[in-house]
């Protein structure tokens, strides 16, 4: 059971007013009871993947919107994406060995 309070479960189409709390106890439950190995792998998925769909965004928004305002807005959350999917590779490599995991 998540820690999330009630009243900031995300709405339809909306992310929660306080997104940082409600991942965070979502990190918490995904985490919990798991050895240090095994949670640090874990984490380490979370990370590239999360990185890897935030990228995955990114980058069709920022072809959707180009021309328009905020092009460069999507733009550069784009590239900072891409640098944190490149940054998670090998966190993920040392996490997978620690844990006796495949990549």
């Amino acid at each position: 059971m998540s820690d999330v309070p009630a009243d900031q479960t995300p709405q339809a189409g909306a992310a929660p007013a306080d997104a940082q709390a409600v991942v965070d106890g979502l990190i918490r439950d995904l985490l919990a009871g798991l050895r240090p190995d095994q949670a640090a792998y874990l984490a380490s998925v979370l990370t590239a993947r999360s990185a890897a769909e935030l990228h995955k965004l990114a980058r069709a928004q920022a072809t959707a919107s180009k021309g328009e305002a905020d092009w460069g807005a999507w733009a550069a959350l784009q590239n900072g994406a891409r640098r944190l999917v490149l940054d998670a590779a090998p966190a993920r490599e040392a996490a997978a060995r620690l844990a006796g995991r495949p990549r």
